[in-house]
């Protein structure tokens, strides 16, 4: 059995694939089997959630690239920016996963959060689609531009500004 037990940001090759949904890409131990059809395990750090694109090395030098899954999700577009920003609001207030795209949000599908979608006036439709959401502010994983003049600030040690 192969053994993926390190995530890498570059490679020259890649072996294989592994696709996986949102919820198995969050499994730092996970028995899988790759696209070629052999079967391997994660043996990752804990805390680590997989996104598409993502490289992973076995202990022998494979390098597997992950495949982010097409699921069932809601798409949501708003009549407005403004609303759409309210919607997002809502939702991070549940503390859903969500993923943010240019005019429209992502969810995974939940009938109580389709309802009260509907009631703001969104327009939901049900996909199938790669879900890739946000990582939350204290998460990491998503990057910004500046994110180099962010490590240079001094941190606060958890006070607040002021």
């Amino acid at each position: 059995m192969i053994h993926l037990t390190e995530r890498i940001t570059v490679s020259g090759h890649i072996d294989d694939t592994l696709e996986l949904p949102f919820d198995r890409r969050q499994k730092s131990r996970l028995r899988v089997k790759l696209a070629s059809g052999n079967e391997a395990a994660l043996f990752l750090t804990r805390g680590i959630i997989l996104r598409g694109g993502d490289l992973l090395k076995s202990e022998d030098g494979l390098v597997v690239q992950i495949v982010a899954a097409q699921e069932p999700v809601y798409n949501v577009i708003a009549p407005t920016p403004r609303d759409l920003m309210c919607a997002a609001y809502h939702l991070g207030n549940r503390h859903v996963p969500l993923q943010i795209g240019d005019g429209w949000l992502r969810l995974e599908q939940d009938y109580v959060l389709r309802d009260m979608l509907l009631g703001l006036g969104m327009q939901v439709s049900e996909v199938n689609a790669p879900f890739e959401p946000e990582a939350g502010a204290y998460g990491g994983g998503h990057r910004h531009g500046d994110d180099a003049l962010h490590s240079l600030r001094p941190k606060n040690n958890g006070r607040a500004h002021g």
